[in-house]
């Protein structure tokens, strides 16, 4: 699937890729496109990490969320030695993600850390059996996105 397709097929688009490369230009094209844009930084819950996701994805029209659970499969075990997302609860939110009829946006790009590009190759290439993914270039991200437009621009936080 390509970005174009994405926006024409899909209700919901999680945006995700390694530190450092900017996906702000994809957010705020997405916004323009009528997707009400949710930004999940910050710490996870404590007790259910996948609770603030479950809880967006519950909310109707499109829905576009900066960060997920794939952010906590690659950075935990890079910086704490473990992730707190299991993979049953990674899973379980990509085939929410699809049955929301969304998908998972992999923004790539130039960075150093390599670890970090190979572990959400891994990730992706698993959870893309349950969900479809769609991987951009950020250096791609400066162009204007064809699609069916919106004049509402909203922006918030979860």
């Amino acid at each position: 699937m390509i970005l174009g397709q994405a926006l024409a097929q899909c209700r919901t688009l999680v945006v995700d890729g390694p530190d450092g490369i900017g996906r702000g230009a994809l957010i705020a094209e997405l916004a323009r496109h009528g997707f009400l844009v949710r930004l999940c930084r910050g710490p996870l819950h404590h007790v259910d990490p996948t609770q603030p996701y479950r809880e967006l994805l519950a909310s109707s029209g499109r829905l576009a969320v900066d960060g997920s659970l794939v952010h906590e499969l690659v950075y935990g075990p890079l910086r704490r030695g473990r992730s707190r997302v299991t993979w049953i609860q990674a899973l379980d939110f990509a085939e929410a993600v699809a049955e929301r009829d969304g998908a998972l946006v992999h923004v790539t790009g130039k960075t150093d850390d390599t670890e970090a590009v190979d572990a959400y190759e891994r990730a992706l290439h698993t959870l893309a059996q349950h969900v479809p993914v769609v991987t951009l270039e950020a250096k791609d991200l400066g162009h204007p996105i064809r699609g069916p437009a919106c004049p509402e621009h909203q922006l918030g936080l979860c």
